[in-house]
């Protein structure tokens, strides 16, 4: 694997998210309103990218740690702010996982799993939900339409990179991915 040479700032970044937890944080921020491919963060990476990965979170905090903690993995992130930016980035951009906040602007994080699964060019991508909502009603729900996964804020590094991964490996076993 070619590695790109790390600036001593990269260096210290990396090594103070290695062991950080993901938080859910309330500071209200404004939105910005495009999709766009985080390339800065991966270029002091790697050159070689694992995967696609869609983030659908309308927290900018804990968006930009999410696409920091994937970007240091090796994969490809592209990130949005609300439910359409969403879509659209998923359609574009056919990614190999989403990661999805159950509580994003104009669509319900629900709606969006149905939404996803409906359509045959979207159905065969796993979703990860990543939400603050722990109640069994949320899980149940979540699983029935089709998430693959659901995560509870706040999550640990670790345990959100092994359900990545996890749905990775098992979404390159499973035939008939598009």
């Amino acid at each position: 694997q070619a590695r790109a040479r790390r600036s001593p700032r990269a260096r210290r970044l990396a090594r103070a998210l290695t062991d950080a937890t993901l938080t859910k944080h309330t500071d209200s921020v404004v939105a910005r309103i495009h999709v766009r491919p985080q390339t800065v963060v991966n270029r002091w990476v790697r050159e070689e990218r694992l995967a696609k990965i869609v983030i659908i979170e309308d927290d900018l905090t804990f968006l930009d740690l999410l696409r920091v903690h994937l970007a240091s993995a090796g994969h490809e992130v592209l990130t949005a702010e609300d439910a359409v930016l969403g879509l659209r980035a998923v359609i574009d951009n056919a990614p190999d996982l989403i990661l999805l906040d159950l509580s994003v602007p104009y669509l319900d994080g629900f709606e969006m799993i149905e939404a996803l699964h409906t359509d045959p060019a979207t159905r065969n991508i796993p979703v990860i939900v990543i939400t603050g909502r722990g109640d069994d009603e949320t899980y149940t729900q979540a699983r029935k339409l089709g998430a693959a996964q659901l995560l509870t804020k706040p999550v640990a590094r670790d345990l959100l990179m092994k359900a990545i991964d996890g749905q990775l490996n098992s979404n390159k076993q499973r035939p008939g991915k598009t």
